[in-house]
């Protein structure tokens, strides 16, 4: 294996090197620079010595995205704990589980997560700190109530003039296979696992990010954290990799909805942008398209001589709408909406779709938005290696398999499902179907666990039959789901729209059969949908946004 350099020494040559950057920012609240963070982290190591907190002991950490949550999860690795993310979107039944599998020491809760979580359920923890001020909420150990009490006391001792830079020095990890987290993945069916990930593979990400957008991003750049820190996605991306490169991180500490990211996107005009396709295809439909399905757009779009210039204004509006400085929008964690895709790639939009998993913490492939082949998930990144397992890569669909220093460590307790997904030569198999073209792109046919059988054994994947539905009039999602040998399609529409324009429940019902015939024109026999269902509820989701199928099975 190649030298794995030190991540925590990478922390703090950043911390060093932008001592006077700003660093970490709660949107429309408080800034922390590079120093601040340094000195935060300090009080939290002091905490954790005196509370007895041990180097390899779990520390979880579990609340909105926050200056406060980065300085925490920072301060776990650079101590040499192992830091547990969790995401607070969970039910508090999911986190007591999660704390007591992990075997978590001390829990960092937000002051949500704070008011729903029952201590009693969770009987191995030493203590609950509060995110926001790292106040107790819970103690049941007398040196942790004595450290929190005496806190900056002992900080007072610890540096009775003033910290310094001399002052930072952070536990470096020896190997790259040393354990960093434990991340445990929201996933669509059944209970989560605990995704071992090691130094080599959060270093791993960071290079890659480094070579790929290393020469773009400068210091002092800005970038809006959108996606949970506790999704290796967000964390690696929105997070890890700025900090290290000295960029300035913004964090939504509310729900991100389409209008708070919108005026984010306007106040903090950030450089890049990572997002899940749900995010950018709100916006652009709700911000974008408004604008230019009429028919004098249409017209003129249809104008060879002038068409250029409409889509190039149309393409300035794109971008105002995300900021107008970003080089990219790059999209993944979930399947991207063709219609959405096809009009960014019309407009010349510099817009890219990756593909990981938090198996691989979590980038799999990727290709800069220059060389990005529309419907493709780009190619095999730095460090990591990709195949299909099939006769034919090229023409017939196989399960993706990947294989490098991104790749997990394996499920925490639980030597089984790891033996399941990383074979003996070292590919881990991503569950994934796909076809490889001859320069390498990657396409996605869709989850082997989605996959459903025809009567006559024909393969039918849901997610592609779902995309050309959500492109259909007032359906805002839905899922295709099998009952016998018949395909239902399950629909929640815009309800919004529907009361604009008066439409009652027979209207409504009217125009999904419309649909449905209109989409079984485009489908084989054995795809063809049987019936709709409306659902006037939205579907439930994990935290990353894909649709809990199993729930509507």
């Amino acid at each position: 294996m190649e030298h794995i350099p030190s991540f925590n020494e990478l922390i703090e040559k950043s911390i060093l090197d932008n001592w006077d950057l700003d660093a970490l920012t709660d949107y429309k609240g408080q800034t922390l620079q590079y120093h601040d963070v340094a000195r935060k982290i300090e009080k939290v190591h002091i905490l954790f010595e005196n509370s007895g907190v041990k180097k390899g002991d779990k520390i979880a950490l579990c609340g909105r995205n926050s200056s406060q949550w980065a300085v925490a999860f920072l301060a776990t690795l650079t101590y040499g704990a192992i830091a547990v993310p969790i995401l607070h979107e969970f039910m508090p039944d999911q986190i007591h589980n999660i704390v007591n599998h992990s075997d978590a020491k001390l829990l960092f809760a937000g002051d949500h997560v704070a008011g729903t979580i029952d201590p009693e359920q969770m009987p191995g923890l030493e203590g609950i700190i509060r995110n926001t001020d790292y106040s107790l909420i819970v103690s049941r150990s007398e040196k942790l109530t004595y450290a929190r009490e005496n806190l900056n006391a002992l900080y007072g001792q610890k540096f009775p003039k003033y910290f310094r830079k001399e002052h930072v020095h952070y536990y470096h990890e020896e190997n790259g296979d040393e354990l960093a987290l434990i991340n445990y993945t929201s996933g669509t069916t059944g209970f989560s696992k605990g995704v071992m990930i090691p130094y080599r593979a959060v270093w791993s990400n960071y290079d890659f990010a480094e070579n790929v957008l290393g020469n773009t991003i400068k210091k002092g750049d800005n970038i809006i954290s959108i996606l949970p820190m506790a999704h290796m996605y967000g964390m690696a991306f929105e997070f890890l990799f700025e900090f290290l490169h000295g960029c300035h991180v913004f964090y939504l500490n509310r729900t991100p909805s389409p209008a708070i990211i919108a005026q984010a996107f306007a106040d903090v005009k950030p450089k890049i942008i990572i997002a899940v396709p749900l995010v950018i295809e709100k916006i652009i439909r709700k911000k974008v398209f408004p604008k230019i399905q009429n028919n004098r757009m249409r017209l003129l779009l249809q104008m060879p001589i002038i068409s250029t210039k409409v889509r190039d204004m149309i393409c300035k509006e794109v971008l105002k709408a995300f900021g107008g400085e970003m080089y990219e929008v790059i999209i993944g964690g979930a399947a991207f909406n063709q219609e959405v895709e096809q009009f960014l790639k019309r407009i010349n939009f510099p817009y890219t779709v990756g593909y990981g998993a938090t198996e691989c913490a979590p980038i799999i492939c990727y290709e800069d938005f220059h060389d990005f082949k529309p419907g493709s998930c780009g190619k095999a990144v730095l460090h990591m290696e990709v195949k299909i397992d099939s006769p034919d890569p090229e023409h017939i669909p196989g399960e993706i398999l990947a294989r490098g220093l991104n790749v997990m460590l394996g499920y925490y307790k639980n030597p089984e499902a790891t033996a399941e997904t990383i074979d003996k030569d070292g590919w881990y198999h991503t569950g994934d179907l796909g076809t490889m073209d001859y320069e390498g792109n990657v396409f996605i046919n869709g989850r082997s666990k989605n996959m459903l059988l025809g009567a006559n054994g024909q393969n039918i994947y849901p997610e592609e039959i779902e995309d050309k539905l959500n492109s259909m009039t007032m359906v805002v999602e839905s899922i295709v789901v099998q009952r016998d040998t018949k395909l239902v399609a399950l629909i929640h529409p815009d309800l919004e729209e529907a009361k604009a324009m008066n439409f009652t429940k027979e209207d409504l019902m009217g125009i999904m059969e419309q649909n449905r015939q209109t989409l079984n024109e485009q489908l084989p026999a054995y795809e063809k949908i049987s019936e709709v269902e409306i659902r006037e509820e939205e579907f439930e989701k994990t935290p990353k946004k894909s649709i809990k199928r199993y729930l509507y099975k």
